[in-house]
């Protein structure tokens, strides 16, 4: 993996890849001692994932039926991504679809749902389990359902079921942070989970994320701070001209 332009003199302690303690000592950071707000960092995450879900489908090269988007949400903070990420498709001219079957009753995650309502983007009430009317339907799928360190358990039976739906799929899916049911730390599930074609790996990539195997793998962390970046060792490449994602 590229450096991207860090220190050549690299130390052996330097690594791509964050143990799920780790990841959320890096959010502690940015939350508490660089004072990010948490409606910040989704917002950035979010918008940050979009832009990726447009590097690999760009806009001009799809027809009218690749540009519908189905993004499919859960009740913690990845949802919230994912919603956030639903908006700036829209605003990317994209045509984004949202199922979000487990509402949360965080304001922001209403803030956000509002947000989308206001823009027009449909929710579905429903999740059909007929396998080939998604794939008719959309052009791709994005996979916010659940986030590292949350369980399919936690999180109901609606999430649990269409998990199951998207490991069916044969259209491309986009995988937020980690892709859903996989162990953070081990990629466990990896076998028999989603297996997604691109996964956007949030401020820096988990543990799992060495499993991967899909086409395209990019990092949106670019608003981590040199310092702190340092301060967990990270090893990423470096972003290009205004750049909010890089690939990997």
């Amino acid at each position: 993996m590229s450096s991207g332009g860090s220190d050549p003199a690299e130390t052996p302690e330097e690594r791509s890849f964050l143990s799920t303690a780790e990841a959320a000592a890096l959010e502690r950071e940015l939350l508490e001692d660089y004072r990010f707000g948490r409606q910040q960092l989704v917002e950035l995450c979010g918008h940050a994932s979009a832009v990726a879900v447009t590097k690999v489908f760009p806009l001009p090269t799809l027809s009218r039926k690749q540009r519908t988007v189905l993004v499919v949400c859960g009740p913690e903070q990845n949802g919230a991504v994912g919603l956030v990420c639903a908006r700036h498709l829209r605003v990317f001219e994209y045509e984004p679809t949202i199922f979000y079957p487990t509402r949360s009753l965080d304001l922001l995650h209403q803030d956000l749902t509002t947000q989308c309502e206001k823009m027009d983007i449909p929710f579905l009430s429903y999740l059909p389990t007929e396998v080939q009317l998604i794939n008719d339907a959309y052009g791709l799928v994005v996979d916010a359902v659940l986030g590292p360190g949350v369980e399919p358990s936690e999180v109901g039976g609606p999430c649990t079921r269409a998990l199951a739906t998207l490991k069916l799929l044969s259209i491309p899916l986009v995988s937020l942070d980690i892709p859903s049911g996989w162990d953070a730390e081990t990629g466990g599930d990896a076998e028999d989970g989603l297996r997604p074609d691109v996964l956007v790996s949030l401020a820096a990539p988990k543990r799992c994320a060495g499993r991967f195997s899909g086409r395209h793998h990019f990092v949106a962390g670019r608003f981590v701070p040199d310092d702190v970046r340092r301060k967990f060792a990270l090893r990423l490449p470096g972003y290009t001209g205004t750049d909010c994602v890089a690939a990997l």
